[in-house]
């Protein structure tokens, strides 16, 4: 009984020992004196101590890579002195004293020689200091360097370095760039089997990068010798294939999306006043530009009164913008166009007139130069999705906002008195002056509401596109076919013919390039009008 009760502490004991003893092998200590000595060498004694050093690095303690890296450091920089036992650290070249490399103790330098570093040497020393670097750098940017240099020399990288760099990894984004890293030193790995495991490993995480990176091994003596090799490769490849397609399906229907809310924008303004009025408002474009030089403003106005609140400016613009370029509009009404109303060519060259006015007097105040604008947090960046795709917040606050927009545009043409007044004129504008309804007025009101919808679209067009005092010119001619494709007057149709043109653009351009795009959708528009010339929706009218 005595032995039976003594066995499960032996038993413990005897694996204490074995932790123990996995422990210190892990984690062996770096003989200092040594490696002190391997740098004072002659370049192979040089060479070997930073190949042991870079070989060791996963396992060595923090203390002892903190140690290596001041004696590598002082190497390069030609401040470490070798006498005939030891070394020396020195605060500057040719300084008459220093402290003993392995001990620390002040030491004066007497009969001392300066190693000098061939360009082998030169290579291992730095391949050391980066491994030294990426597994003790104080900050991600020391890391990141310290990767940099390893990357270039990667096949001498033992993966133990790689993995634990990553493992301690704070750094989202660093920590992904060294999981690449270790990838692609796995994928040349000597040993068959890790270089399977790795081939699974690039295929679960999908993209472009790894697609290529995978395709590159089919040229690897191995995929014809080994049946295993190239089975896993070719597995992998067809995996990541599916996905990268999925990704890129994916992202030209957001693209679509995107491109499509701001035609939207651009032309929603367009398709109440020409449904309306009958008015071809060449000016619609620099009244986009207006919304977006407001947005300007707003920002500045934030960065001097409030700059802790700079991150709201683009909210905070959406109102003012709208409102400033709906009062543009009403006095450009109040002024000419309401003179022109039954000229439709004289209305068209007065807008024409209108928009080289306000480009020009944009540049004469501001200047040509485009504007610098603030991102916020909310429209910087993105999230990855699937393979390579990545929801942008930029575009998906333009997407965001056109919906929110044509909510906001139904309600007032449908559910307030002013939206059924244009309504009214719009459907039959001398019966509604018969009624008593002020037609002129309603004309106003409504080429306001239309500027400030164009407004609008320059607030959304900011995190986007460059924002110049030609920036407007570009979307005239789209928003046109957008309005007449979708059917004058008509705010569905306007949003549908919107999605169908931005899809098409984004769909082709790829294959035939922007210009060719361009002209194809408008080839179809033209072939489209010849079948059905009120468009996909007509809007009910009595004359």
């Amino acid at each position: 009984m005595a032995d039976l009760r003594r066995f499960p502490l032996r038993a413990l004991l005897v694996l204490g020992c074995l932790a123990l003893g996995a422990a210190s092998a892990s984690a062996a200590p770096l003989d200092r004196a040594a490696f002190a000595a391997d740098l004072c060498g002659d370049g192979a004694a040089q060479v070997r101590g930073a190949e042991g050093l870079v070989q060791a690095g996963g396992d060595l303690p923090t203390d002892d890579l903190a140690f290596a890296g001041r004696l590598l450091g002082a190497l390069a920089e030609r401040r470490l002195a070798c006498p005939a036992d030891g070394a020396v650290l020195l605060d500057r070249p040719g300084a008459p004293e220093g402290r003993d490399a392995v001990t620390g103790a002040p030491r004066p330098v007497s009969e001392t020689r300066a190693p000098v570093l061939g360009l082998r040497q030169r290579a291992a020393i730095e391949t050391a200091r980066g491994t030294v670097a990426l597994l003790t750098g104080p900050d991600p940017a020391a890391r990141t360097a310290g990767l940099a240099v390893l990357e270039r020399r990667i096949a001498t990288v033992p993966a133990a370095v790689l993995d634990r760099a990553r493992d301690a990894e704070t750094d989202a984004a660093l920590k992904a760039t060294i999981a690449g890293l270790a990838q692609a030193a796995a994928l040349s790995s000597p040993d068959p089997a890790r270089r399977r495991a790795a081939i699974a490993a690039v295929a679960a995480s999908p993209s472009g990068a790894a697609q290529a990176r995978l395709a590159a091994l089919k040229g690897d003596p191995a995929y014809a010798a080994d049946p295993a090799f190239r089975a896993a490769l070719d597995a992998g490849l067809a995996q990541v294939a599916r996905a990268v397609a999925v990704g890129d399906g994916l992202a030209v229907v957001y693209n679509g999306l995107s491109f499509a809310s701001i035609l939207f924008m651009a032309a929603a303004g367009l398709a109440i006043i020409f449904g309306l009025m009958g008015v071809i408002n060449l000016a619609q474009g620099e009244f986009i530009m207006l919304g977006a030089y407001a947005t300007y403003g707003v920002q500045e106005a934030f960065r001097r009164l409030a700059p802790g609140l700079l991150d709201l400016y683009l909210v905070a613009a959406i109102p003012i913008a709208f409102l400033a370029v709906a009062l543009v509009g009403i006095v450009v009404e109040a002024l000419i166009l309401r003179h022109l109303y039954r000229r439709p060519l004289m209305s068209l060259l007065a807008t024409w007139a209108v928009s080289l006015f306000l480009v020009n007097l944009v540049r004469v105040t501001v200047g040509t130069q485009n504007l610098q604008f603030v991102m916020p947090a909310y429209v910087s960046g993105g999230v990855p999705l699937y393979a390579d795709f990545v929801m942008t917040w930029n575009r998906l606050f333009a997407i965001g906002f056109a919906a929110a927009t044509l909510v906001l545009t139904l309600l007032i043409l449908r559910r307030t008195p002013l939206g059924l007044d244009i309504r009214a004129v719009t459907q039959n504008r001398d019966m509604a002056a018969c009624l008593g309804l002020p037609t002129r007025r309603v004309d106003r009101l409504a080429f306001g509401l239309g500027s400030g919808l164009a407004g609008l679209a320059g607030v959304a067009l900011c995190p986007i596109y460059s924002v110049n005092p030609g920036m407007g010119a570009g979307f005239i001619v789209d928003s046109f076919m957008v309005v007449v494709l979708g059917g004058v007057g008509s705010l569905v149709g306007t949003l549908v013919a919107a999605l169908g043109v931005g899809g098409a653009n984004v769909l082709i351009e790829p294959i035939s390039g922007a210009v060719a795009a361009k002209v194809i959708v408008l080839v179809g528009i033209i072939l489209f009008l010849q079948r059905r010339p009120e468009g996909l929706f007509a809007v009910r009218r009595r004359r």
